[in-house]
């Protein structure tokens, strides 16, 4: 996925814009979510806020696959678009996406892998 429009988390609770496809249908292009930093571990099937470690200028919206090297490989739901760790390798997880709250609310289910 492209960029997402947000700064660095700072705050417990943020409101994150989705930009691009990589993460369709589960989110689509301006989808806002709401990003939670700390609470419960991530666990596979996550969908969260990262940065690649090989693109620290990229914040990201993926599913998180598994465990790796200290960080997570993530994956995006749209095949079709591989700009993620297949692209970049590991990537350290800022945070959770909880909710989305535009254009339609709702939960944003974990995925089983």
């Amino acid at each position: 996925m492209k960029p997402v429009s947000a700064p660095r988390l700072w705050w417990p609770l943020s409101a994150v814009l989705v930009t691009g496809p990589s993460m369709s249908p589960t989110l689509r292009h301006g989808d806002a979510v709401l990003v939670r930093r700390g609470g419960r571990a991530i666990r596979p099937g996550d969908v969260v806020i990262a940065v690649f470690r090989t693109r620290p200028d990229l914040l990201v919206v993926k599913r998180a696959v598994r465990p790796e090297a200290g960080g997570w490989w993530l994956h995006g739901d749209n095949d079709l678009v591989t700009d993620d760790s297949r692209a970049y390798g590991v990537a350290d997880v800022v945070g959770r996406v909880v909710a989305r709250y535009w254009p339609s609310p709702g939960r944003v289910p974990p995925r089983r892998l």
